[in-house]
């Protein structure tokens, strides 16, 4: 899913592959397809019925700036002084109903809380035309033009279609974002039939017009990624001179207490509770910036959307939420940053260096990461796998 705050900046990367038809001709040979999966002839031929391509599905689909932007820009961005009041206001006078789900579930109420204020700033947006409209039409535009998620697309314009056909709601009232995310807390179609739950009572599952139902919805979501009850999405943490930062990968989980050895303490003076507790150390810019300690958690969230900075904005935003402050260490404001043709260049050479077996797409994300810090301890610098435009040079030139 894509909270709808993602119609802000374009990416610099192409999304889109190419269309293999004309949209007429997609949407009549979709159909086999659909009916396969359970959606009768009856309900596809009335939802498509007449239907065009979306004209600003191309542009939209181009602004997701959680990965184009640096994760402090993101971050306050999102998590604003203004969002956390009006956050905690309104979980206020939905205090019993998020008291409820989070006993029924086991989720944090304050993380739902997050991903609400996230999405739809609160259900704020769910009334605007421009931002919600029918999913069928757009996720029939994105299918037909076949962008990178093509598989997760295609799901999705079945899942809507099902909903259709189960009711109570049609085609042109079955409404959300551009990427076909339903209600307040912004779940894709696939998941609200996998997971949709008539939260409060009344026989039907609808995520727009009822805050308990997209609240119970995203909680079971939650729990189907793995969701563990009471434990915290992790800390912010202070890493000592000379640690070996090819210990922070997110592939092995280790007990707090094997960072705790190795001279990690908690910001501010704060203890560790649990020294068994599973996490893994996350360095997102670099030894200069704020480091983690995360649980598998906040793996969820990256389940939820798969994007590091919105899972750090959620996360974030929670603890905002509970009264908590900012980050203790300031991020590398000053950083000068590669831009895509380099993006994809440092890819390749360390492809070229036996280093990397990923895609050459310019997404700078973990695997490259750890694959950029291999390279760092081989020249004995420090190892913290923080891409930078320095890092572009570095590469250019090793051979």
């Amino acid at each position: 899913m894509r909270c709808l705050a993602l119609l802000l900046l374009l990416m610099t990367t192409p999304a889109w592959a190419q269309p293999v038809e004309d949209f007429g001709s997609f949407i009549a040979n979709f159909r086999s397809k659909a009916l396969a999966a359970g959606v009768s002839a009856q309900t596809y031929d009335a939802a498509m019925a007449g239907i065009t391509p979306d004209p600003r599905v191309p542009n939209l689909v181009s602004s997701q700036p959680e990965f184009t932007t640096t994760m402090w820009d993101y971050i306050e961005g999102r998590v604003t002084g203004g969002r956390i009041e009006r956050g905690k206001a309104a979980m206020a006078r939905n205090s019993q109903l998020f008291a409820s789900v989070g006993q029924a579930y086991g989720v944090d109420p304050y993380i739902l809380g997050a991903i609400w204020g996230m999405e739809t700033d609160y259900g704020a947006v769910l009334g605007n035309a421009e931002l919600i409209r029918p999913i069928v039409r757009s996720l029939a535009t994105l299918v037909h033009q076949r962008r990178t998620r093509l598989v997760e697309d295609e799901a999705d314009l079945i899942g809507a279609l099902q909903l259709v056909q189960r009711g109570p709601l049609d085609a042109q009232s079955l409404v959300g974002s551009w990427a076909g995310a339903i209600g307040h807390l912004q779940v894709n179609p696939s998941n609200v039939v996998a997971h949709g739950t008539d939260g409060d009572g009344d026989g039907r599952v609808d995520l727009h017009h009822s805050l308990a139902d997209a609240l119970a919805t995203s909680a079971r979501f939650l729990r189907a990624l793995g969701y563990q009850p009471g434990v915290d999405w992790g800390m912010e943490v202070v890493v000592p001179q000379g640690f070996d930062y090819l210990l922070a990968s997110r592939t092995q989980m280790r007990p707090v207490s094997f960072f705790a050895e190795r001279g990690i303490t908690r910001v501010a003076g704060r203890q560790f509770a649990d020294p068994n507790l599973p996490v893994f150390l996350y360095v997102p810019a670099g030894k200069d910036g704020p480091k983690f300690l995360m649980t598998q958690n906040y793996l969820v969230l990256k389940g939820y959307n798969f994007s590091d900075s919105y899972a750090m904005s959620v996360a974030h935003m929670a603890d905002r939420l509970k009264g908590g402050g900012g980050f203790v260490d300031d991020w590398p404001r000053n950083t000068a940053f590669p831009n895509l043709a380099q993006r994809k260049g440092i890819q390749e050479a360390l492809i070229r260096l036996g280093l990397y077996q990923g895609a050459v797409d310019g997404r700078l994300g973990p695997i490259t990461q750890e694959a950029y810090a291999r390279f760092q301890a081989a020249r004995g610098e420090v190892a913290d796998g923080f891409v930078t435009r320095a890092a572009y040079e570095a590469l250019a030139a090793a051979r």
